[in-house]
């Protein structure tokens, strides 16, 4: 099996190296013969895609490397695609992916880290760190007295990886937690699941929103003006998920108007997100340059691992457990 990991050229915090690629190697399955080679550069990517069968890199080199047509001619052995990101939405429409080259996403790389950033923006909404910033930032001295978690109500939109894990930490503390997803299956932290059409009649009994969910054609503007007006007056959001799954200029409008007490947000539209946008400016707003969710200390260890775990299922003739379907996007 002939392995190629692409890293983006300049790439100081994840570049996989050669010897986190044998570390992986030594605690992860056998594949039996494995060639690996790893480029950051054109000529080490148009020599390795002659021979590659499996592609490890980033959706930014995939949107760059694969208009639609290129494939499989600067590639014909080519049989995986993995990517190193969770979400690949930026890969969509997924009209340059072959029908026999399999995709595949990076998802359970997240959960601890996730988990501690959700917990962590749930704890500062609850303490009003948000509103407390906007008043230091002005030199007001506003006393605002939070309440602890336990027994407040907490709708997860989105149950993967990152919702699973913002979950998880949420029933530790004691939270009511309320469960949205695609497929109302239940799940072990949550009291309640239900299926995406039933968010207008949660949203009004629930003081805290997290938003973990793909971006896909079902989720985009999902939680639109409308919606978000229907939570309670105080009442708190996170968004972990994508900036096009809500209406962050709604969002700036009720925190304003006092409808909504704090925001914590780690992603936006558009990222990087301009020195003059309003988001950085609305009072009880924190925003986040999309890092909440990525360590760089196990981050690469745990890609490297999802990446064989994966093979190895395939090698043995069972579907891949990261396989992306492209008509859902996920």
């Amino acid at each position: 099996m002939r392995i190629h990991i692409q890293n983006p050229p300049g790439e100081q915090d994840f570049a996989i190296t050669l010897a986190q690629w044998q570390a992986a190697l030594a605690r992860g399955p056998s594949l039996g013969p494995v060639e690996v080679s790893i480029a950051d550069d054109d000529a080490g990517f148009s020599a390795a895609m002659r021979e590659a069968e499996v592609l490890l890199t980033w959706t930014k080199v995939v949107r760059a490397r694969f208009p639609v047509g290129a494939l499989p001619e600067i590639a014909p052995r080519l049989k995986v695609i993995a990517c190193t990101s969770a979400g690949l939405d930026r890969l969509a429409p997924f009209d340059w992916l072959p029908e026999d080259v399999l995709l595949l996403n990076n998802r359970g790389t997240h959960a601890a880290k996730a988990g501690e950033f959700a917990i962590m923006s749930l704890l500062m909404l609850a303490a009003h760190m948000p509103r407390l910033a906007t008043a230091q930032r002005e030199g007001r001295w506003e006393s605002r007295f939070g309440s602890v978690l336990a027994g407040r109500t907490v709708c997860i939109v989105g149950l993967g990886t990152m919702g699973g894990a913002a979950a998880r930490q949420a029933r530790a503390f004691g939270m009511q937690v309320i469960g949205i997803r695609a497929r109302p299956a239940p799940h072990p932290d949550c009291a309640e699941v239900h299926a995406t059409d039933a968010l207008d009649a949660v949203l009004p009994r629930s003081e805290f929103l997290l938003l973990a969910c793909p971006l896909t054609p079902a989720t985009r503007s999902l939680m639109d003006a409308r919606r978000l007006a229907l939570l309670p007056r105080g009442a708190k959001v996170v968004n972990m998920a994508r900036g096009a799954v809500w209406d962050q200029d709604a969002a700036c409008d009720l925190l304003e108007s006092g409808h909504l007490d704090g925001c914590i947000t780690d992603v936006a539209v558009p990222e990087p997100l301009p020195p003059e946008h309003r988001l950085w400016r609305t009072p009880g707003m924190t925003v986040v340059p999309h890092v909440s969710s990525d360590d760089p200390a196990t981050y690469n260890d745990r890609t490297l691992d999802i990446l064989l775990a994966n093979l190895a299922e395939l090698r043995a003739g069972r579907p891949a457990p990261n396989r992306v379907d492209p008509a859902r996007g996920y």
